[in-house]
């Protein structure tokens, strides 16, 4: 007996056995997309965050600056201690690798705006941050190398929607207090997505000139810079000639950084591992219902022996009786899984589409949607093939 007569008798065999057959094959459909549909929505979600760093590009580089612990707390350390903005143009001048520098200060001051309080960040920022995460502007403009210590400033875009609320529709010109310092209005930033690279959120931020955030606070000082480098820099000789810059010029600073390459490095790889969590949770699906074919299976078996008999005595082997049953248990759980993969796909695209994550068909899960589906049949249906093989035909003609 050939493979093709094998295939014909498992489908006569299962469409005489209709809704066993489509309850059998419903667990196989429910665990196939429960894998498909986990396994597809992670890698839409990682696909996701790795499109935002690339669209920032991956030769963005960021260093931290922190005092060690022999220098005191940031507070109460000395000037020198602090870097400044000419050594960080020092910096980008003695370093051939790195090609632009934005530089940055974190502070926190009330906001009020026409006698309301306005929950929002402040960061002091040069001209050259709006190229390098990419902040699209609504209207006005951005941050000027001229502006230096005046009192101008960029909202952002969450900011801009608390002060409509307040019923201003157009805030260029407009006037806000931070801290005790009033501030004009000069540019609306647009919805900017967040990324785990740049440390604020510009969307609940107010930019101001970096050079303004020392009168706002006393303490102000660079902690943090984004560098945009050669794409073929050495990433570890980059750092020590960062660290040999900085203990030369600010010796009570230690530095941390985060490469952009090895941010996106580290999520594929923690895709790999989310994958395989999802896939285990999903494979709990697919072993009730591989479960479930044992069952029809082995009641197939139970009630086809006389049939098991007849074919043995008129010259079938062992193999194909195994065989027969085995194809059947294959056929049922890869028509389950086939619907189970098309389902899976929907699903999954169905929460990518209302996550914002963007539609799209992975691959991966498909072919492993299949895969499995295959080795539940495989697994799961040798064990009654083998025990039909087994059957004594003497034993079998006699069963009534």
């Amino acid at each position: 007996m050939n493979y093709s007569q094998y295939l014909r008798q498992a489908l006569d065999n299962l469409l005489s056995a209709k809704l066993r057959t489509f309850l059998a094959m419903l667990g196989i459909l429910v665990g196939t997309a429960s894998v498909v549909a986990l396994v597809s929505s992670g890698q839409s979600a990682t696909e996701k965050a790795l499109q935002q760093f690339k669209a920032l590009g991956t030769n963005l580089f960021a260093v931290s600056f922190y005092q060690s612990e022999s220098s005191g707390n940031s507070a109460g350390s000395s000037e020198e201690d602090k870097i400044s903005l000419e050594q960080v143009y020092k910096l980008k001048a003695q370093i051939k690798g790195i090609k632009g520098v934005s530089p940055y200060i974190s502070l926190y001051r009330p906001i009020n705006f026409l006698g309301h309080n306005v929950n929002g960040n402040i960061i002091g920022v040069t001209e050259t941050l709006q190229r390098t995460i990419r902040i699209n502007l609504m209207s006005g403009r951005f941050i000027s190398f001229l502006d230096r210590y005046s009192y101008f400033c960029v909202i952002g875009n969450k900011i801009y929607q608390d002060l409509q609320k307040l019923g201003v529709q157009d805030p260029i010109g407009k006037q806000i207090h931070l801290g005790e310092n009033m501030f004009t209005i000069v540019g609306v930033a647009e919805k900017w997505q967040e990324n785990s690279f740049f440390n604020q959120d510009v969307n609940g931020s107010i930019l101001i000139p970096l050079q303004a955030s020392y009168i706002l606070s006393k303490n102000a000082s660079i902690q943090n810079i984004v560098l945009r480098v050669d794409p073929k820099t050495d990433i570890p000789e980059l750092q020590d000639q960062i660290n040999a810059f900085v203990e030369r010029n600010v010796p009570g600073n230690k530095t941390f950084y985060r490469s952009a390459k090895e941010v996106i490095n580290t999520m594929k790889e923690q895709n790999q591992i989310f994958t395989l969590l999802l896939g285990f949770i999903g494979g709990i699906s697919l072993l009730v219902g591989g479960i479930g074919v044992m069952n029809v299976m082995l009641v197939s078996v139970a009630e086809r022996r006389r049939e098991i008999g007849i074919r043995m005595a008129i010259g079938a082997r062992r193999n194909d009786i195994r065989m027969m049953f085995l194809f059947e248990s294959i056929v049922l759980s890869l028509l389950g899984g086939v619907v189970g993969v098309v389902a899976g796909i929907v699903i999954s695209n169905m929460v990518a589409f209302f996550a914002g994550w963007g539609v799209g068909i992975f691959i991966f899960p498909v072919i492993l949607g299949f895969f499995v589906a295959a080795a539940t049949g495989i697994f799961f249906g040798y064990y009654p093939a083998y025990r039909a093989s087994q059957l004594d035909p003497i034993e079998t003609l006699r069963y009534e």
